[in-house]
């Protein structure tokens, strides 16, 4: 049995369902559906992406139950390679598949008989929200998209944190990748990125504390979630944007969710210039990045829940 950081709501249901997605690999999701569902309605629907390196069994899966309270269908998922589903080898990144499993999760939600297949809308936690917004660019069966403290991983491995890295020292990095394509052919694995430490180390810089935070302790520990990616998914991040073209998802809207105090805001503030009308920006009084992730008393669900009544019709 799957190790959950929340308790299940007595007001809804959780089924572990999975399904293919367009490259053949086995995606593993939960199904939130509201206690009293009526099989013979047709529901609107909400897919959850997670935080970069999260699984279900945390922040999308809280995100997930608290919409199913609200009446809707909502799917959280594991991003192929990582958590339950399939994928080899472990823990690869890469923008493609990560954008492909929200495409993979509008596939089964919208094969639903319970589900109507023109109110499907979706949500990107951190580094799902760079994800989610760039499968709603491709995907217009996604009608309405929001973010909630959103990382656009391409740009922060491409360019650094708040864009300090300079060429040169991606060119640097690019010829470290290239050498440990080279180790990783010949061991016959790729080497994985730093894992989270079993315990919460001296003397952190203060990003890092509040990951740990959350991540190295009873508030949102688990064993799927080990906080490292294979060293050379970072080649794919800086070949490939993900919000290029941000505005055509327009006039389908978007809505921006950060935390007054997030370190991540740079990420939301940009995104939200960059992207074209409808749009709405909504600032959570005194919540951090991590916050975002599981505090059911900041993440703003009445307005997640009228956003999507409204724009899901």
């Amino acid at each position: 049995m799957s190790h959950y950081i929340f308790k299940l709501s007595e007001k809804v249901t959780r089924e572990s369902v999975s399904y293919k997605n367009r490259y053949g690999i086995k995606v593993s999701a939960d199904l939130y559906l509201p206690k009293d569902l009526d099989d013979s309605k047709k529901y609107p629907a909400v897919i959850i992406g997670g935080p970069y390196g999260g699984v279900k069994e945390q922040g999308s899966g809280i995100y997930a139950q608290n919409l199913a309270e609200r009446g809707f269908v909502a799917l959280a998922f594991d991003p192929a390679y990582n958590g339950e589903s399939s994928g080899e080898p472990r823990h690869v990144s890469s923008p493609d598949s990560f954008v492909e499993d929200f495409s993979a999760a509008v596939d089964y939600v919208g094969t639903r008989s319970y589900v109507d297949r023109n109110k499907i809308g979706a949500i990107g936690i951190c580094g799902s929200g760079g994800f989610v917004l760039s499968a709603a660019k491709v995907d217009p069966r996604i009608k309405a998209v929001a973010t909630a403290n959103m990382y656009e991983i391409s740009r922060y491995v491409r360019n650094g944190w708040q864009d300090s890295m300079t060429n040169e020292q991606r060119k640097e990095f690019l010829k470290h990748l290239g050498e440990q394509r080279w180790k990783d052919f010949e061991n016959g694995t790729p080497q994985l990125g730093p894992t989270f430490p079993d315990e919460i180390p001296e003397g952190l810089d203060p990003i890092t504390s509040e990951i740990y935070e959350f991540y190295l302790t009873p508030r949102g520990q688990h064993p799927n979630s080990i906080g490292a990616f294979t060293l050379t998914s970072n080649m794919s991040f800086i070949n490939f944007p993900l919000l290029t073209d941000l505005e055509s998802i327009s006039p389908r809207p978007i809505l921006f969710v950060m935390g007054e105090n997030a370190h991540s805001r740079y990420f939301t503030e940009d995104a939200f210039k960059m992207a074209a009308e409808p749009k709405e920006l909504v600032v959570v009084k005194d919540a951090r990045h991590i916050d975002l992730y599981d505090r059911t008393d900041l993440i703003p669900f009445e307005k997640l829940e009228s956003f999507f009544i409204e724009n899901l019709k």
